[in-house]
């Protein structure tokens, strides 16, 4: 029984030395594909001797494919022919003899019976494969191109690896390529499409370090994969705190302002949203944005004469600012209605003449402000002032111009 099992395990063994054998004959011949599914199972096979012999093999026939191709394609350069030339199996080959001559170096680092390591492809290896980068983002490119997303990113994060890897440990002369950042930045923009947002954060933060003049569209990347990978209060808290951070660095860039607003904007929160539009303040007291942020936090919290000078200073820095004039005249008319329910009479609900002109007072002065909203924003374009301007005119009695408020209203 036990010389029955050596010899089929003998018989498994040379049967996975004969594919490999094969598919040279196959490689020598051009017959490139062929030559790949021959050896294909000699590759995960526990019976091939020579695990490192076999993917250098398989990473010699695709690199023989890519170079076959890729020199028909400079030959057509000098000699075009409507013949079309295998695109996709070039590109397809570049990616997989890279992936082969890693896995190659992976077997060949292995101790032998001895327990000593012997490396016997890597030299060549170096030789072979480090100008190679070119082939692996022309790759990418074609593949993002093909809109293969998937794909692209591969290639590309293999050429960014490739000084890095295993192979070209020791080697003193790898290529400096002047079009690495742009790969870097590709990667970091893809891989945030295609949610993988930790990686395009790790990407993001390596392209601000490899080249600051392209801090800005990194930290873009990274701010909205960080954004969109918010799966707690506490990631929220952290992007917010980072844009922060960025915004007090880099003042000038309305990108990080605008995210900033835009977060507290959609927040019921409002006394952070006060606390930021205060902070917000003492950096640039001239943005009316954070002026009129403050006046609406205020307004929230029913603090109506706050709330009406900040919303003045708003309009104060920019005299054509609807939205401004607006939102001072329907914070009058609040703090009004407000005023008026202090002085009614708890048990009957009515108000003196001399109490009402108080509230009419202020009804005046919202009017003002409503007025002018409708002669800066006639239609109605940025901000709906026929209601709160018709409630104006009908509480001070200018009975036309509430009818004409009203007929407005129903138009509508």
């Amino acid at each position: 029984m036990l010389m029955a099992m050596m010899a089929a395990a003998a018989t498994t063994t040379f049967a996975q030395d004969a594919l490999v054998k094969e598919a040279k004959k196959l490689f020598s011949k051009g017959e490139f594909d062929a030559a790949t599914q021959t050896l294909a199972p000699a590759l995960t096979s526990s019976e091939t001797l020579d695990k490192a012999a076999a993917w250098n093999l398989q990473s010699e026939i695709y690199y023989g494919k890519w170079k076959s191709i890729n020199d028909e394609e400079e030959k057509r350069r000098v000699m075009p022919s409507e013949v079309p030339y295998d695109t996709v199996g070039m590109h397809n080959s570049a990616i997989a003899a890279w992936e082969s001559i890693l896995k190659c170096d992976e077997f060949d680092q292995l101790p032998d019976a001895k327990g000593k390591v012997k490396l016997k492809y890597r030299s060549a290896a170096q030789n072979k494969y480090k100008t190679f980068g070119v082939a692996l983002v022309q790759a990418g490119q074609y593949k993002y191109q093909q809109h293969d997303n998937a794909e692209a990113l591969k290639a590309w994060k293999m050429f960014l690896n490739m000084k890095e890897s295993s192979i070209m440990q020791g080697l003193s002369d790898y290529p400096v390529w002047p079009f690495a950042n742009d790969i870097l930045y590709y990667v970091a923009y893809l891989s945030y499409q295609e949610k993988a947002y930790d990686d395009a954060v790790q990407y993001a933060r390596q392209l601000i370090a490899a080249d600051p003049e392209k801090a800005e569209e990194a930290n873009e990347i990274m701010l909205f994969a960080q954004k969109d990978n918010c799966k707690t209060h506490e990631d929220t808290l952290a992007f917010v705190n980072n844009v922060k951070q960025l915004h007090r660095d880099q003042p000038d860039v309305e990108r990080y302002f605008n995210l900033l607003m835009d977060y507290y904007s959609r927040q019921n929160d409002f006394d952070a949203m006060l606390q930021w539009a205060n902070e917000e303040i003492e950096i640039n007291a001239d943005n009316k944005t954070v002026w009129f942020l403050k006046g609406y936090a205020l307004m929230q919290q029913e603090k109506y004469d706050d709330a009406a000078e900040a919303f003045k200073k708003s309009i104060e820095l920019d005299p054509t600012y609807v939205e401004g004039f607006y939102n001072t005249g329907a914070c009058l008319n609040s703090k009004a209605r407000m005023l008026q329910d202090e002085l009614a009479d708890k048990r009957t609900g009515t108000i003196t003449n001399e109490n009402f002109e108080k509230v009419k007072d202020i009804l005046r002065e919202s009017k003002g402000y409503l007025e002018k909203a409708q002669e800066l924003d006639p239609n109605c374009e940025k901000c709906n002032w026929v209601y709160p301007l018709w409630q104006v005119y009908y509480a001070l009695g200018d009975t036309a111009k509430a009818d004409e408020m009203e007929r407005r209203l129903n138009n509508k």
